[in-house]
């Protein structure tokens, strides 16, 4: 069965305090959020080890929003997976489309940065999605396609089976928009299809997330598709009332079921 996973990219906001209070927030109210979910908290670097202090012990996890190409050495202002799993990260953010497209990340440093990550014991949270002018030409499927294979086919079953796999359309990103769930269910098929040519029945196995302007008022019905596995939040994972209301989602989706078997 996979994993349900509830993950929140905090991005460049917050001061160390706020972070502090923030993951005593969404540590406080993980009581509410269904056993079977994993909740993940990614703030800024600055926040890493204090923010890891609050949720040691608890059932939230850690995650970076980045990491190094490089193992060590004179690369001034990066930080190496030896770091980040020294200060009590489990999970780190690779292939973000903000780091693609500001930061000008490719495929092929992507590749190094999945290995070390999985070298450390780090889980990655692959990042995948397309821009607003590739889905108006239909060319997402296309898109996803290359990312997935110029990056995830150079790991053996054995990697793949630590990788998180989210899908961002870039095009609803901050801009409010969100993709319908049929629209989302029709590309995380696709690409756990893409997954399965690689790695057969593991590709079953593997939780893909839905990370585009997801809220608690859409999380319900994202979720309830059978190959969105949870999702990668941005905006809301800042309110830990929004971040935890996605989180139950699950909870209101299992209930649902639950019903309508009975009926």
């Amino acid at each position: 069965m996979r994993k349900h996973i509830v993950a929140g990219n905090w991005k460049m906001n917050t001061t160390v305090a706020e972070g502090v209070e923030l993951a005593k927030a969404v540590v406080e109210h993980s009581a509410q959020v269904p056993a079977d979910v994993k909740l993940i908290i990614a703030p800024p670097f600055t926040h890493l080890y204090p923010v890891a202090e609050v949720v040691k012990g608890t059932a939230v996890g850690l995650s970076s929003q980045n990491c190094a190409d490089k193992e060590k050495g004179a690369y001034t202002g990066e930080v190496a997976v030896n770091m980040l799993a020294g200060v009590g990260c489990e999970y780190v953010i690779l292939g973000h489309s903000e780091r693609r497209e500001y930061y000008g990340e490719t495929d092929a440093k992507l590749v190094e940065k999945v290995k070390l990550a999985l070298a450390q014991g780090l889980s990655p949270i692959f990042c995948i999605g397309e821009k607003k002018e590739e889905r108006e030409a239909g060319r997402h499927f296309e898109v996803v396609t290359e990312q997935v294979k110029n990056v995830l086919f150079e790991l053996t079953p054995e990697q793949m089976a630590n990788i998180i796999v989210a899908y961002e359309p870039v095009w609803a990103i901050g801009t409010g928009l969100t993709a319908t769930a049929e629209q989302a269910q029709e590309i995380h098929a696709e690409i756990r299809k893409v997954l399965a040519e690689k790695f057969g029945e593991l590709a079953e196995e593997i939780s893909i997330l839905y990370g585009g302007s997801c809220k608690p008022s859409n999380a319900k019905e994202l979720f309830a598709c059978p190959d969105i596995d949870g999702g990668l939040i941005g905006g809301a994972a800042l309110k830990a009332e929004d971040f935890i209301g996605i989180a139950v989602s699950f909870l209101l989706i299992s209930c649902y079921f639950k019903v309508c078997s009975f009926l």
